[in-house]
């Protein structure tokens, strides 16, 4: 396993920013688009596509979400830049270790509009990661540990999708493939750093969102349950900008809970081929719900 190369985009950042800090808000997003993200069109694609195919207005999610913090979060994204430097390949030697499977990779680090604090995605032509400066700032995931579990975290997503494409199987979609493609990336993440973070109850400012989950695992895994057979998107379980009663991103910790119980059973790398996730995850769910009492 290598790191090919890893392509760096925050000087440049910083080099249009100085230009645009005092701008208004509107120029600021159009050219982040058409000066900083110039050299990257790809790049740049990536993100916009990404949005479309949410029905999303990058537009207004950049100005909603993303401009108005830039300048209180630089400092911040700063810090996770130098970590991120430093602890790449690191941490990524020690997946290999850990994880013990062999792709090449190429790091992007870059100021988007919050596509996400990490991406695993082909980027030209090649397996590639991709951090979201401005989306690990709002996380607050800047220090050396929360970006060397961060980094673990996406290195299980790589190895999930590396694997599976091995053995030709199919990426899925669905509730139930992102309860388990997260809960499988958490569980890479503590086995590689051989110790559970739980970086989600840092956003939260540092408060009990670990003892809120574990008290509340019952009820959680009955409102997804419900969520999930009732249709619904079950967005408000993972994404950073949704919340459960005032808990951001308890799918992780779902997730997470349900890959525990498989691995009583299966290897890392079974479960990483699993197919028909639903059968599997379900009933651990239900048992979580206290369906069978």
């Amino acid at each position: 396993m290598s790191v090919d190369e890893v392509i760096d985009t925050f000087p440049a950042f910083l080099t249009y920013w100085l230009n645009v800090r005092g701008r208004p808000l509107d120029e600021q997003i159009e050219r982040w688009a058409a000066e900083y993200m110039a050299p990257w069109p790809e790049l740049l694609a990536m993100q916009v596509e990404d949005y479309a195919s949410q029905d999303l207005d990058w537009r207004r999610i950049a100005r909603e979400k993303v401009f108005p913090y830039l300048s209180e979060r630089l400092p911040t994204m700063q810090d996770a830049y130098d970590n991120l430097l430093r602890l790449l390949a690191p941490v990524y030697s020690k997946a290999e270790q850990m994880l013990r499977f062999d792709s090449s990779v190429v790091f992007v680090l870059y100021v988007g509009i919050g596509c996400g604090a990490g991406w695993v995605t082909p980027y030209r032509s090649a397996p590639a990661i991709l951090f979201g400066l401005e989306s690990i700032a709002e996380c607050r995931w800047s220090d050396s540990e929360m970006v060397a579990g961060l980094i673990a975290h996406e290195i299980g997503h790589l190895a999930h999708q590396h694997w599976r494409a091995q053995h030709r199987k199919p990426i899925g979609t669905g509730p139930w493939w992102q309860l388990y493609e997260e809960g499988f990336a958490e569980q890479c993440e503590s086995l590689v750093l051989q110790s559970e973070i739980w970086r989600r109850a840092s956003q939260q400012g540092g408060d009990d969102w670990l003892d809120w989950c574990q008290s509340h695992q019952a009820w959680l895994a009955t409102e997804f349950l419900r969520t999930v057979d009732a249709g619904k998107p079950v967005t408000p379980f993972f994404g950073s900008w949704f919340d459960i009663c005032g808990r951001s991103q308890t799918g992780y910790y779902l997730g997470y809970e349900v890959i525990q119980e498989l691995q009583k059973r299966h290897s890392v790398k079974k479960i990483a081929l699993l197919d028909s996730i639903e059968e599997y995850a379900r009933p651990i769910l239900e048992q979580m719900a206290g369906y069978d009492k």
